[in-house]
């Protein structure tokens, strides 16, 4: 189906000046245009109302031009069985108050319930932890308390490694910090062994496809992997892993992969409101640097401190600019240059809703590409969800184990 749809989701909002898939699905496109944009953030933040308001569109749209597309796949979930995927509960819930509250300082509430749950779900192999991409060490720190286990963290930073290294130093816990780049490793300093398990929760794009590879050329026993931030890679677009995937008309750009990372269900009320405030700044200097420029093509700018939106759209423009060697016009209308910025607010937020219908599918593509390629290399394979979509969406769970020959 994302070979089907390519049209609706892999678009690039900020560039586009109308709805560039309307002439081929004008029902959908009557649909988003009918939404009020005080309704645009519930239906974003869930994927299922999302679905349910825009498929009766889609579906009219497909069935005039004679298309079928799967549409049950917008809905289906990665999540696994309780019998697939056991928690156990009891190997957190062991530690003492005193040392939770400990384990758990300095660690943001969400990220720690993010850690405890994916711990609940790791399978009891009695097998020496590698934990990859550590920073501190939280993940690590943990396994080895509630474990029992031996556990090397590795990390490139060297502040981070020697602060984790302090604390499980202070707390006698059998936890090993190696400084090292993870893209730098070769055959010589691989730290994965056979007789070993790898953790990793969130480790970023090339950084987890990086573990894969290493650890499948060792025939590591073990992997607990989450994936996150597809779409920070060296290349400029996605090198597929598995046989199956590599077979795939779908070719993916940095910019197609931040398409799962792009539902916000943990924000509050107020940085949605900064956000949707920087985004009509942002768009209203755009039609404004077109119109001087004589050139009608999207100017990136860098990223904005948040105490720049305690300014005015004016300050704004001027700094952007500036940024850019860019010659404003004289008596320039900024009040009129932002309402063009909230007239084309309400196009972005209309297609970005609209590729946002495949965000999850998209995902699961990506994570079957994973789950294959360990098949490939010999793994038996089970996927699910360690922790509910509220303290992150980034909840997706790939447990594998080295199969006997």
């Amino acid at each position: 189906m994302l070979e089907q749809s390519v049209a609706l989701w892999q678009v690039r909002a900020f560039e586009a000046t109308n709805l560039p898939w309307s002439a081929q699905f004008g029902q959908l496109a009557a649909a988003v245009w009918a939404l009020d944009d005080s309704d645009l953030d519930e239906l974003d933040a869930e994927q299922s109302l999302l679905v349910e308001a825009l498929t009766p569109a889609l579906s009219e749209d497909l069935k005039a031009l004679g298309q079928d597309w799967d549409l049950s796949l917008l809905t289906e979930s990665i999540a696994a069985t309780d019998k697939i995927l056991a928690v156990d509960e009891a190997l957190v819930n062991g530690l003492s108050i005193d040392d939770e509250a400990h384990f758990s300082a300095h660690i943001k509430g969400r990220k720690w319930q993010q850690i405890t749950a994916f711990v609940q779900y790791l399978p009891d192999l009695d097998l020496p932890v590698l934990e990859w991409c550590a920073g501190k060490g939280h993940l690590g720190r943990l396994i080895a308390k509630a474990r029992g286990a031996e556990v090397v963290s590795l990390e490139w930073q060297a502040s981070l490694c020697e602060a984790g290294q302090a604390f499980a130093d202070k707390w006698h816990l059998s936890q090993t910090f190696v400084c090292a780049d993870a893209f730098a490793i070769n055959v010589n300093t691989n730290p994965f062994t056979r007789q070993q398990q790898v953790v990793a929760l969130h480790a970023c794009g090339d950084l987890h496809v990086r573990l894969l590879t290493l650890a499948a050329a060792a025939g590591t026993q073990a992997l607990a992997i989450s994936p996150c931030c597809y779409h920070l890679i060296q290349g400029s677009y996605y090198q597929a892993l598995s046989d199956m995937a590599k077979k795939s008309a779908i070719k993916l750009s940095r910019h197609d992969l931040q398409l799962p990372l792009q539902q916000s269900v943990i924000a509050s009320p107020k940085q949605q409101a900064l956000r949707h405030q920087e985004i009509a700044w942002r768009l209203g200097f755009d039609a404004l640097q077109r119109q001087c420029r004589q050139i009608d093509e999207y100017l990136p700018l860098p990223s904005l401190k948040q105490s720049q939106l305690s300014g005015s759209f004016s300050h704004f423009c001027l700094w952007a600019a500036e940024t850019k060697a860019l010659k404003l016009t004289q008596n320039c209308d900024f009040d009129a240059w932002l309402e063009v910025g909230h007239k084309r607010q309400q196009l972005t937020r209309r297609i970005d809703l609209v590729a946002h219908l495949f965000r999850a599918v998209l995902e699961q593509w990506l994570i079957l590409d994973r789950v294959c390629f360990l098949q490939e290399q010999g793994y038996g394979v089970r996927v699910g969800e360690f922790c509910t979509n509220s303290v992150t969406p980034r909840n997706a769970l790939i447990l594998a184990q080295k199969m006997a020959i």
